[in-house]
């Protein structure tokens, strides 16, 4: 019986290689192929587990690179595409927004006209609830108007505009799924929770934007992959689906959690000069996924956290690995050293 093909690009990255591990687990009539340039925050250690699987394949390309793209789709006669490939840290895009633009707007853009050549049967995108800027009240829905305040959420809402334009245009089988904040295992310290973690962990000062009080509605990554699995197999084509986990915190009450689970103390808390165009509040309505795919959230925050510093307490040669660039020479991680 033919194995059914998943293009998988940015697959070593944190919620990519959390979904290669998930679906080479869930799905043995599968086999995985990880595209992925390993960028700074694409670490070849998070799928060390799924090395010598015979479902799993790494194949090192860019998506800016049409060659490299028309390369994997002919050798491995691709049936999916989900595509997590995308620059993603809010500071890096204020400090550095060209490489957003290349990499989330035009990356994208030559992705789905290669893969356009293709009959791949889905094109999944994966996108996030920054797209649509920040609310006060309420929750973001899937029409509520797109409204982005950084150059990286910027740039996803341009990748969101190509995909839906491929799919009304030249009849691109595409799905778009937007999800609220990940956290787990695997992540790249520099987002808040790992972040945290580690700092809290070697006694170092945790940084703060503003006065802590921005709200982040919170989802364990292994729902957001379960999530993703009911939109490749049952998600309507030319629909988007907002993925979230109905869990708002505000970002000091996380730290607070964090420092109370490991037992350090709230005077590692240092408040720093607040991020530049901010969001407030992020708050996902993810009522259609759950009515139209029967899809939910699984893992409550208190055991989710748990899970992810025991993760990391455990996982300190992964964690010392990045900070010394050992994992990836060449990177610039002197900020986390």
């Amino acid at each position: 019986m033919k194995k059914i093909k998943i293009l998988v690009t940015g697959g070593s990255g944190f919620i990519g290689s959390n979904f290669v591990l998930y679906m080479l687990k869930e799905h043995k009539n599968y086999q995985i192929i990880n595209f992925d340039k390993l960028t700074y925050a694409g670490n070849p250690d998070n799928l060390k587990t799924a090395i010598g699987n015979p479902d799993y394949q790494f194949v090192r390309g860019d998506i800016c690179c049409c060659r490299d793209i028309e390369k994997v789709m002919q050798n491995e006669n691709i049936d999916y595409v989900v595509h997590f490939a995308a620059e993603s840290h809010v500071d890096r895009s204020i400090s550095g927004p060209e490489i957003f633009t290349n990499t989330n707007v035009l990356g994208t853009q030559i992705l789905l006209e290669t893969v356009k050549k293709y009959q791949v049967k889905r094109f999944i995108h994966i996108s996030t609830d920054e797209v649509y800027g920040s609310i006060e009240q309420g929750r973001f829905r899937e029409t509520t108007p797109l409204a982005p305040n950084s150059p990286y959420s910027a740039s996803k809402a341009a990748s969101d505009f190509f995909v839906r334009a491929y799919y009304k245009t030249f009849g691109l089988p595409a799905i778009i799924t937007r999800c609220s904040n990940n956290y787990g295992s695997y992540q790249f310290p520099e987002k808040l929770i790992p972040l945290m973690i580690t700092n809290a962990l070697q006694d170092k000062p945790l940084p703060v934007y503003g006065n802590g009080e921005n709200v982040r509605d919170w989802l364990y990554v292994l729902d957001h992959c379960s999530a993703i699995d009911k939109v490749l197999h049952y998600g309507k084509v030319g629909e988007v689906y907002n993925i979230g986990g109905n869990n708002e915190w505000t970002n000091i009450a996380v730290i607070k959690l964090i420092l109370e689970q490991l037992n350090k103390p709230e005077s590692l808390i240092e408040f720093v000069q607040d991020r530049a165009g901010h969001d407030q509040r992020y708050a996902i309505d993810a009522a259609k996924i759950k009515d139209e795919l029967g899809w939910q959230p699984l893992v409550d925050f208190s055991s989710g956290i748990k899970k992810t510093i025991n993760w990391y307490i455990e996982n300190t040669e992964w964690i010392q690995r990045i900070k010394t660039g050992q994992y990836q020479q060449g990177n610039d991680l002197s900020s986390y050293q």
